[in-house]
């Protein structure tokens, strides 16, 4: 079956031979195991290799039974083998998953399941694409899952159940024990490895941990923070959340030399019920978020200098839940400078917002094209598209997936959406943009699965439904067009898309099971497309599209953070393959200075919908004075400041100087014994601080109200406080080591762990 439509509805151009070029590449995988679970890795680049491991365990009483299964595919999927004898039929433990090692190693790392008593845990290793599996008795238990050093993959890192960190420099074969009492520990830059020890009893003694490091192993270590509650990489910037003197409030600090130095952040003081979040970071630009006061769900999104240190009001009212630690925030990967987030409005409506200037201005996303305005909005025709994402899926709204874009798929983001005043409850349809976010049309009607393939050349889909489904969805137009084929006579309950990392693939795997729990069975169907689309892709299928384009006739077209850049873009006509090879080519041209290439400064903040920076209302008639390099600085300046990363050269240029007031002012929370006390007046120095929220304060409870508009119900926001037992609610700052050394993202809530 290969019916065609176009999105819109009407028929479409036609793509021949679609029933007989996938037929014939249409792999079915049966995995024939008791298997409650299954879990899927790519090994490498481009190299076809794919882990899937099975998983079957009951809990009885006093112990559980469990049974694991190890597959092989070399061909993307295609086929699989059973080689779970190479690991001796051992039950593997998926909560530590399966540790792939960097680039094309070939290198992993599987942890199985040892009985009790004995002296240390077992992990199987192998170096050649686990053709091959070595299995080796650790020394101790790891608590989480061991770690690669990006630089060799040779290198590892464990933390034991008993709070040992454990180094190995022969992928696992030897291991030494360098230190005890670790709580935290992450690979930095050349080998280099952070660690938080705790002095007392145990790591629940936050912010009186210290911060350590060592960059030979283990041979030297240097105390480089006191005080310490968590810390973080990103980009350049290492973080650090330290105790002030008071012992109920920290502090954010910034180190640009892997901690031989530290800055304070310069952002407004959060009070016991507030936290703050690092949402993003690279080399040279921090997002914060810092919570407003009382269970808002709500808070400021600030944006740092290139320093990380000096941060200006981004966004407010920022959606970011108090419990659950939900935002939306999400990067548009596949054109600089775009990020998406929710506002809580003040009805406590949820709407869209997006930046295509590093944070520097936040719009609407506007109405897609033909639609409609939905009973959300004031206006048929005056409304805008809204984004759903992490929140909307916390909240078991119908959304089966978050926004997706890719680096190789210029401008392509694809979302779940709805048009309207605010966030809908109803059903989701799926949009696309194919210039970055500037524009939408509705892509799929309903909520689905989706994924890109050959750098953007073919996107694919699967309806999202309770029923089984035997029916997969593509384009070779970015969403335009859409073609039906049954992959399978007889339906499967649908889990998940599976396309290698990286976009590049024309291979796509549709999982499933058919059965019951006690008889259920676990599938695979691999569609090969590349016969489909066999033509590689020549010089006349591309043309030249100029990015942030909205009006040609204007010389600053396209200028964005400086600079205007011109990409070699597959034609939306063209049915061929990118391929593997594919590499995204671009012309950047510097532009003059306006003041879109200009972030308000320190104390001033840009109001929704507006690009002049005003003077926010708290610090008026303040001087304006902050903590640099342990001299007090006083900043005279117009309001702006330029966008970190941004290459504009001539035109505007708004006054601004920092100078230097001949005073000390360095932080003495950080390390005593090296940093010496302030003593200067401080007519007003904004700094970041997030309390621990005592346990049995007050918890806090998210519930749904519907509001009826027509047939159309507007999700809102709002809290409910209730009485937390002792050992209820642990609020904001508890930090379990075992989930957050795993977790991925920088979604992460208070400084619990600021970055990963």
């Amino acid at each position: 079956m290969a019916a065609a439509a176009a999105a819109g509805g009407e028929a479409c151009g036609g793509l021949r031979g679609v029933p007989a070029a996938l037929g014939n590449n249409t792999h079915q995988c049966v995995f024939d195991d008791l298997s409650g679970s299954v879990s899927l890795s790519w090994v490498g680049d481009s190299t076809g290799v794919i882990l899937v491991l099975t998983t079957f365990q009951v809990p009885l009483v006093i112990m559980s039974f469990g049974q694991s299964k190890l597959y092989r595919s070399e061909d993307y999927g295609k086929t699989f083998k059973d080689i779970t004898s190479l690991i001796n039929n051992t039950f593997i433990r998926t909560e530590f998953g399966m540790a792939i090692g960097p680039e094309n190693s070939g290198k992993v790392i599987l942890t199985g399941d040892v009985s009790g008593g004995s002296r240390g845990g077992r992990i199987f290793r192998s170096s050649d694409f686990a053709k091959n599996f070595v299995q080796t008795d650790l020394p101790f238990h790891p608590l989480v899952q061991i770690t690669y050093t990006p630089q060799n993959s040779d290198c590892l890192l464990a933390l034991s159940t008993e709070n040992g960190l454990w180094v190995s420099k022969d992928f696992g074969e030897t291991w030494e024990e360098i230190h005890k009492a670790v709580c935290l520990a992450k690979w930095g830059a050349n080998d280099t490895i952070f660690f938080t020890t705790y002095l007392n009893n145990s790591c629940t003694d936050l912010g009186l941990l210290e911060l350590k490091k060592t960059s030979d192993f283990g041979k030297a270590f240097k105390v480089i923070g006191t005080k310490i509650y968590s810390f973080g990489l990103g980009g350049r910037f290492l973080f650090a959340s330290v105790m002030t003197e008071k012992g109920t409030t920290r502090r954010i600090h910034v180190s640009l030399d892997q901690g031989e130095t530290w800055n304070m952040a310069q952002l407004p003081s959060v009070g016991h019920e507030q936290f703050y979040s690092i949402l993003a970071a690279n080399d040279d630009l921090v997002f914060m978020h810092v919570d407003e006061p009382g269970d808002t769900g709500f808070g400021t999104i600030y944006t740092s200098d290139d320093r990380g240190i000096v941060y200006s009001k981004s966004l407010e009212r920022h959606l970011y839940t108090t419990t659950g630690g939900e935002t939306d925030f999400t990067n548009v990967t596949s054109l600089r400078g775009i990020y998406i987030t929710s506002v809580l409005s003040e009805d406590n409506s949820i709407q869209s917002v997006i930046t295509f200037d590093r944070g520097g201005e936040w719009v609407p996303l506007r109405k897609p094209k033909n639609t409609t305005c939905d009973s959300t909005a004031r206006s048929k025709e005056e409304c805008s598209l809204h984004i759903h994402a992490s929140y909307s899926i916390s909240q078991k709204l119908n959304v089966p997936m978050a926004p997706l874009s890719e680096p190789n798929a210029v401008g392509i983001v694809i979302a779940h959406g709805s048009v309207g005043g605010a966030i809908s409850v109803m059903s989701p349809d799926v949009y696309i943009s194919d210039d970055g976010g500037y524009t939408w049309a509705r892509m799929l009607e309903g909520p689905h699965h989706y994924a890109i393939l050959d750098s953007g050349g073919l996107i694919v889909a699967i309806e999202h439904t309770s029923q089984p489904v035997n029916v997969i969805e593509f384009s070779t137009d970015e969403g335009q067009c859409w073609y039906k084929y049954a992959f399978s006579k007889e339906p499967i309950f649908f889990t998940g898309l599976a396309s290698e990392p990286g976009a590049r693939s024309m291979n796509v795997s549709v999982w499933g099971f058919r059965g019951n729990f006690l008889s259920r069975k676990w599938v695979s169907y691999t569609i090969d497309f590349s016969e489909l689309l066999s033509r590689t892709c020549e010089d006349k299928d591309y043309t030249i599209w100029l990015a942030h384009s909205s009006d040609p006739s204007d010389p600053s077209d396209g200028c964005i953070l400086g600079y205007k850049e011109q990409y070699r873009r597959l034609r939306k006509s063209s049915v061929c393959q990118n391929g593997r090879d594919y590499m995204v080519t671009k012309q950047p041209s510097v532009c003059p200075c306006t003041l879109e290439d200009f972030l308000c400064d320190f104390g001033y903040y840009r109001p929704e919908n507006q690009s002049v920076c005003v003077e926010q209302p708290e610090l008026k008639g303040h001087d304006l004075e902050f903590c640099l390099y342990g001299r007090r600085e006083l900043l005279r300046t117009s309001g702006y400041r330029k966008i970190p990363g941004d290459k504009c050269s001539g035109g505007e240029s708004p006054s601004r100087e920092e100078t230097d007031m001949k005073k000390k002012c360095t932080s003495n929370f950080l390390n005593p014994s090296q940093l010496a006390a302030s003593t200067s007046s401080t007519p007003i120095i904004l700094a970041v601080v997030a309390v621990l929220l005592v346990t049995a304060v007050a918890g806090v409870l998210l519930v749904k109200k519907y509001v009826c508009g027509g047939r159309f119900l507007v999700h809102r926001y709002s809290v409910l406080r209730q009485h937390a037992e002792a050992n209820g609610v642990e609020g904001m700052d508890a930090l379990d080591p075992a989930a957050t050394a795993t977790k991925g993202g920088y979604h992460d809530d208070s400084d619990e762990d600021l970055l990963e």
